[in-house]
């Protein structure tokens, strides 16, 4: 069951802050990059229907879920589907394979950015295969490859140096998945005052890597990272998907009261 919040929050108005912030941090990067202006991921997990269906109604498209049993019921509620009909899902938490078909043929699925090993990728290349027969309009599934910088034990994602396999694999075993780029959580609370996120360095050190190994622009590879209180950061290091949740719709309620 998803609760709703207890206090009112803007929800138009953290989109439109955070938007201006984008802006801002893009204009700012231009002078270096010619990477495409950062997506927002309105990561809306723990959050009620409602606030979602605000955010929507400004022209917000992207939101984010990381657990599964939520991202289902939001996505097959009836208000969502009657209100949202453009919304688009990125699945942002860990994935187990047990779990995926579950995941797939779920309305308005736009990416999974967490596929972090050649398993999981080898059960969303089949399961999809099976959505894309059952549905022929269906294209590939957008995903993005899960890199864990940080090295912590808790935090799912293939290890850098393994990073170019990875996309290697996806690349030429996946045909049912498109791989648009690589994504991280990283370290939380990294202080700025000691010099730029070692998370964010490796992360795009792996882009480069995988750019240059496959002859790829690094415009075209997206890479996601930056989350509320460091999404600026990110961007100025070239992130083009930030993942932006309490900034939005406020402070959440822990895991087990969701």
């Amino acid at each position: 069951m998803i609760r709703r919040t207890m206090t009112e929050v803007d929800v138009k108005l953290g989109i439109r802050q955070t938007l201006a912030k984008i802006d801002e941090a893009y204009s700012k990067r231009l002078k270096t990059s010619n990477a495409p202006k950062p997506l927002l991921v309105a990561v809306s997990k723990t959050k009620p229907v409602d606030l979602i269906v605000d955010g929507y109604s400004i022209g917000q498209r992207d939101f984010g879920e990381n657990y599964i049993q939520e991202l289902i019921e939001k996505a097959n509620n009836p208000t969502i589907l009657e209100h949202c009909k453009d919304i688009r899902w990125h699945f942002i938490g860990r994935l187990q394979t047990n779990k995926i078909n579950k995941v797939v043929t779920l309305p308005n699925l736009h990416m999974v950015q967490t596929v972090h090993n050649t398993k999981l990728a080898d059960a969303l290349n089949k399961a999809w295969e099976k959505v894309k027969a059952a549905n022929p309009d269906k294209q590939t599934l957008n995903v993005l490859i899960q890199i864990n910088t940080s090295g912590e034990d808790e935090k799912s994602g293939t290890e850098p140096a393994e990073a170019v396999n990875l996309y290697r694999y996806l690349s030429e075993k996946c045909p049912n998945l498109n791989c648009q780029g690589v994504m991280t959580i990283g370290r939380f609370g990294h202080d700025y005052s000691t010099g730029p996120n070692p998370d964010f360095i490796e992360l795009m050190s792996c882009h480069q890597r995988i750019c240059s190994t496959f002859g790829k622009d690094p415009a075209e590879l997206l890479v996601s990272m930056g989350m509320s209180d460091d999404f600026v950061q990110a961007i100025e290091m070239g992130s083009t998907i930030v993942r932006v949740g309490s900034s939005i719709f406020g402070a959440r309620a822990k895991k087990n009261e969701a």
